[in-house]
Formats: structure tokens, sequence, C-alpha cells
């Protein structure tokens, strides 16, 4: 077998030796051999042309794809930071028991906080900025850090406590609910 492949190219060599040596007396077959060439160059800058054109289109598509990304979570650093007000808010109100609130210039004040709170919350809203369910779901470590487990009759694994509210901005994760998780009792 390897023989016949030896042959062939000895008899493929004999040809083109041949055919250069007949092309000088033949100037149509020299011709016809530089039409060939200029077909074959045509043929591969046509290929490069469409290479080059796929590969301008994939990096277009990348970066409307990486601008889109880019502009629909540029708040979402901005959002982290006013999670923060958002817990002091919620603790401040959490804090106020019902003497307090009996008091009317402290009804007013906290009146005000709350309105505050619930416009905070509107604007989240607004921005795909959404609070995590944790209390009742069992514990997700793509949505909840477990802080502490408490001896419970709830299946274990089960969140039970919330210690701090977690968010996500779409469907990206701000911040993981700190949560409290059912254990078995001792």
């Amino acid at each position: 077998m390897m023989e016949s492949t030896k042959d062939e190219q000895q008899l493929h060599d004999e040809a083109e030796e041949l055919r250069k040596e007949t092309a000088d007396g033949a100037p149509e077959l020299a011709e016809h051999d530089h039409i060939a060439e200029l077909e074959k160059q045509l043929e591969e800058a046509k290929s490069k042309a469409l290479y080059a054109a796929a590969e301008t289109q994939n990096v277009r598509r990348r970066l409307e794809a990486e601008k889109e990304q880019a502009s629909s979570y540029a708040a979402a650093g901005f959002a982290r930071d006013m999670l923060a007000i958002k817990d002091h808010l919620d603790r401040a109100l959490a804090a106020v028991g019902d003497e307090l609130r009996a008091d009317k210039t402290a009804a007013q004040f906290l009146a005000g906080i709350e309105a505050t709170s619930r416009e905070l919350e509107a604007v989240f809203q607004r921005n795909g900025v959404t609070r995590i369910k944790s209390v009742g779901e069992a514990l997700d470590p793509h949505r909840h850090q477990a802080m502490l487990e408490i001896p419970s009759d709830q299946e274990p694994g089960t969140v039970v406590e919330e210690m701090q509210a977690g968010y996500t901005m779409k469907d990206r994760l701000l911040r993981p609910a700190l949560v409290g998780v059912a254990k078995k009792p001792d």
C-alpha cells in the first residue's frame, strides 16, 4: 500500500514536471494556470472576508450584551449601599414601643420615618430590587447565609429566623439573607 502511494506521488511529480516543460511552448496552458491561480486567490480572499465579517458580527453581539449587562446592573453598588439605610430605618421602627407610638409628637415623627421607609421600598421595587423570602423556606446557599442552628420541630434545614433581610436586583444577588436554620431538638 505504501509503495502504491509512493508510485502515485512519483507519477504526479513527473506529470507536473512535464506540464511545466510544455507550458513554455503553449501560452494558453500558462494562461490557464495563471487564471487557476487567480481563482484560487479569489476564493481565499472571499473566505477571509466572510470570516472577518462573522468575527465582526460576533464582537458586535458580545459588546451589545456586555453593554446591556453593564447598564442593567450599574446601580447594583448604589442599591447595596442603600440597603444599610433600609436596615437602619427598619430597626428604628421595630424598636419603637406602644407607649412612644401613643405620644402625639412621637407619632408624627414615626409617621415620617415610616413614610421614608415606604418610599425607599417603592424606589427599590421600581429598580428591580426585591427582598428574598426566607422564613419557612428551605436553606438556599445561593440566597441565604446560615448564621446559627436553632432547635426546632420544623424540618432540619428550614429557615426559622431572619436576622438580616437579603435582597436581589433582577436576577443577581445583592446581599444574602442572614438566617437561623432549624435543627432537630437535642
